[in-house]
């Protein structure tokens, strides 16, 4: 995806020609340099949107408690890329259950409101359908934060032979699957299958009600892994392409194929 002579330091701008938004996972290990960070601000193109997840010291380790100093530190590192984040992701463990609402309430009174909340929840009993359920989107529309929503459907159904299908098998949650949106950016982290020929199937349904939260006045965001995401951007487009069928003016994505900012070579293509 990415040309052969691709500097170091300019992966997002060339990663930036083929979707609009990417999930910074990385932030859940370690938080970036402050130089890694306002590199990227530099690099943003408009309407590119950042989503980070919170360091798992604080929803992990302790679990949204005596969270103070760590929490400071991650907002004043994603400072400067306030313009062009979304939600950043409170992702919780499965072993957060209905009865730590209090603490998931506490935790999301006193964040900032200047910036957006994502809230992804891993415990089954959160996805009942019932009580449980109602009482974690309530709270999250108390705050305007969002539900992330993880689809793994796609992913169980297929085969688990390659290392890393192996090792997804294990880390990703299998829970039910319904779409809510509880503030403005509901995000949906679509799992497919490392073949890319069986996914569209599993998120058609996903295209109808994506487009119907953009028609609605919502800024949805989808993201589509694989195992190995050897496929995803690609996937990307696709899905991109089926909610454009779907939503007038919806806006474009760039041509990937056009040549970077000083790239030579392409001048003779």
């Amino acid at each position: 995806y990415f040309p052969d002579n691709l500097p170091t330091g300019a992966e997002l701008d060339a990663y930036a020609r083929w979707c609009n938004a990417v999930d910074g996972n990385t932030t859940f290990y370690a938080l970036p340099a402050p130089s890694t960070v306002l590199r990227w601000a530099e690099q943003a193109p408009d309407g590119f949107r950042f989503l980070f997840k919170l360091p798992r010291t604080i929803t992990h380790d302790r679990k949204l408690r005596n969270v103070e100093a760590e929490l400071a530190e991650a907002l004043e590192r994603f400072e400067p890329l306030l313009g062009v984040m979304g939600p950043t992701s409170i992702q919780l463990p499965a072993s957060f259950a209905p009865q730590d609402l209090g603490v998931l309430d506490a935790f999301l009174a006193r964040l900032p409101t200047d910036r957006l909340w994502g809230v992804e929840v891993r415990h089954p009993d959160f996805c009942d359908g019932a009580a449980n359920e109602r009482a974690l989107n309530d709270l999250l529309h108390s705050y305007g934060a969002d539900r992330i929503i993880i689809d793994t459907r796609a992913f169980f159904d297929g085969p688990s032979l390659t290392p890393e299908e192996v090792e997804a098998t294990h880390r990703k949650p299998k829970l039910p699957v319904r779409a809510v949106a509880t503030a403005t950016q509901p995000v949906v982290r679509f799992v497919g299958q490392t073949d890319p020929a069986p996914n569209p199937a599993y998120w058609a349904r996903w295209a109808t009600t994506v487009a119907g939260w953009i028609s609605d006045g919502l800024r949805p965001i989808f993201f589509v892994h694989t195992p190995d995401n050897v496929a995803s951007l690609d996937l990307c487009r696709q899905f991109h392409d089926e909610v454009d069928a779907l939503v007038e003016n919806l806006e474009p994505l760039p041509d990937p194929h056009e040549p970077l900012p000083g790239d030579q070579l392409g001048l003779f293509e």
